[in-house]
């Protein structure tokens, strides 16, 4: 019988986490909600959700020293997986009503207001799933649950030497392209909430558990 992996949902006071955990719990992981530093750090994976503004977000990550969390587990190739505003703030800042948030920098470049003439974008999308994605093995082809305003439009970062290039993601809303989810060594995240996703959204979160054993190799900037 394979090992049930350990996972954490940092609980930095993101809403609805529980659905989160839910989810979590029936791809076949067990879950703790926690802000732990201890147990986040032992865990097989730390998840860590997000939802409402940019600023805040970070604001309570930082408040539970969840940002030293998460650096200390990829700097030991521990796999981490962001949702939504979790997907955002691994990136270098956030721009929200002109005001910006300093992020985490894993990742270079800026989230920014989505160019579409309905915003949020809510409800299901299709994505591009990235030449060799894991994570969207099998599922290349169905939609996935998004509710959010703000998006990371660009990638920036660039292949360094033989280290594997990240795979990215990407979706549309109304014309303007942002990414969808990111797979970068031991960082994982997505901009869409797979725990809303039904059968794909599960899927994906079983890939992900999958992956908590295997071989991280490469750099997260």
């Amino acid at each position: 019988m394979s090992k049930v992996p350990s996972v954490v949902v940092l609980d930095h006071g993101s809403g609805n986490v529980r659905s989160v955990v839910r989810a979590l719990e029936a791809a076949g992981a067990h879950v703790d909600l926690t802000a732990d530093r201890a147990r986040a750090l032992e865990a097989d994976g730390l998840v860590v959700p997000g939802v409402g503004a940019y600023a805040a977000t970070i604001a309570q990550v930082r408040a539970v020293g969840g940002h030293r969390v998460i650096e200390q587990r990829l700097a030991g190739g521990r796999p981490v997986m962001g949702i939504c505003v979790g997907l955002q703030i691994m990136f270098e800042s956030g721009n929200e009503h002109g005001e910006r948030s300093e992020g985490l920098g894993q990742w270079p470049g800026e989230v920014t207001r989505l160019q579409a003439d309905i915003v949020p974008h809510m409800g299901w999308n299709s994505i591009e799933a990235g030449e060799g994605s894991r994570l969207f093995d099998g599922i290349e082809d169905e939609r996935f649950y998004f509710v959010h305003s703000y998006a990371a439009r660009t990638w920036e970062m660039e292949r360094i030497g033989p280290i594997a290039a990240p795979v990215v993601t990407w979706a549309q809303h109304g014309g303007d392209r942002f990414i969808a989810a990111v797979e970068n060594g031991a960082l994982t995240a997505t901009q869409f909430h797979p725990e809303k996703s039904g059968a794909a959204g599960a899927r994906l979160l079983r890939n992900w558990l999958a992956g908590l054993g295997a071989d991280r190799s490469g750099a997260h900037a």
